[in-house]
């Protein structure tokens, strides 16, 4: 199944996403509000149970949203893929390298990611994330898989020069709608090896980046082994598994995103996530501050 997370007017809601359109599970299924609470709960066979019901909303009526808009917690893996370990001039890590995104960080797909005042190094990085369905702690390599629930596009933009104001890269990953999320989730009985996927990223229709996801220094059994050692991991965590060679700080000249840019990341067996920038402007920053 594609599930989504959406907005249709006022009211926020998720669902099966088909052909047709999306199916509002939420409004069917009235004890379960939100995506996080169906994998809170194991609601997904109740879910699958909709499949064949007709779609209340075309995608284009509705607003993407985060995929899960709530999680309680965003692992991100930095350099995790042998290309961008090479760009960087970064050596291989013993252990993966984790920083933390924030939910308020995020926008779903179509909605703008917003290039802040502060800087114009805005790059993008093209990643998968893995949704997590069960809860575990010290979870083994080997049972790791039965712990994800899906997998999702994800656009890890970042501020370059607020990333590397220190060694720690949370300030530059955290402004206000520089990644995005989505455009659904895909569940994992339709990709039974995300390993044989593929991920690209294009910026205005040019390709910019492109690996096989079997390049991952960390594999995603890996990870979760890893990131349920230190905290354990619950329904709706996401954990976002780096990016692949081809960032625009690495190039020469560098390539930043900025107003009027549409950038895409497609994963196969996915789909394709797909948001235009904007600049933010001092009026905007004025009436959040």
């Amino acid at each position: 199944m594609k599930i989504a997370s959406f907005k249709a007017g006022s009211t926020a809601s998720y669902g099966i996403v088909t052909d047709s359109g999306i199916i509002d599970a939420g409004r069917r299924l009235s004890s379960y509000p939100t995506l996080r609470a169906v994998l809170e709960r194991g609601a997904m066979a109740e879910l699958k149970k909709l499949q064949g019901e007709k779609a209340d909303y075309a995608l284009s009526a509705v607003q993407l949203l985060p995929t899960i808009p709530d999680p309680d917690k965003i692992f991100c893996i930095g350099v995790n893929y042998a290309t961008h370990l090479a760009e960087s001039g970064h050596p291989t890590p013993p252990h993966p390298m984790i920083f933390t995104r924030f939910a308020n960080s995020q926008v779903g797909a179509g909605q703008p990611m917003i290039r802040p005042l502060e800087s114009e190094r805005f790059d993008y990085e093209g990643e998968m994330a893995v949704v997590i369905g069960k809860s575990g702690r010290r979870i083994s390599r080997e049972t790791a898989l039965s712990h994800v629930a899906g997998y999702a596009c994800y656009n890890d933009g970042s501020i370059r020069d607020w990333q590397r104001h220190t060694s720690q890269f949370t300030p530059g990953k955290n402004f206000a709608a520089t990644g995005a999320f989505g455009p659904w989730m895909v569940t994992t009985d339709e990709i039974p090896d995300i390993s044989t996927q593929t991920i690209a990223t294009r910026l205005n229709g040019v390709e910019v980046q492109r690996a096989p996801i079997s390049d991952l220094v960390f594999d995603v059994p890996a990870l979760i082994a890893y990131c349920s050692t230190f905290s354990e991991l619950v329904p709706g965590d996401v954990i976002v598994t780096g990016t692949t060679g081809g960032v625009g700080a690495y190039r020469t000249p560098p390539l930043w995103m900025k107003g009027g840019d549409v950038v895409e990341i497609e994963v196969s067996g996915i789909g394709i996530l797909r948001n235009p920038v904007i600049d933010e402007s001092a009026s905007s920053a004025g009436q959040a501050a």
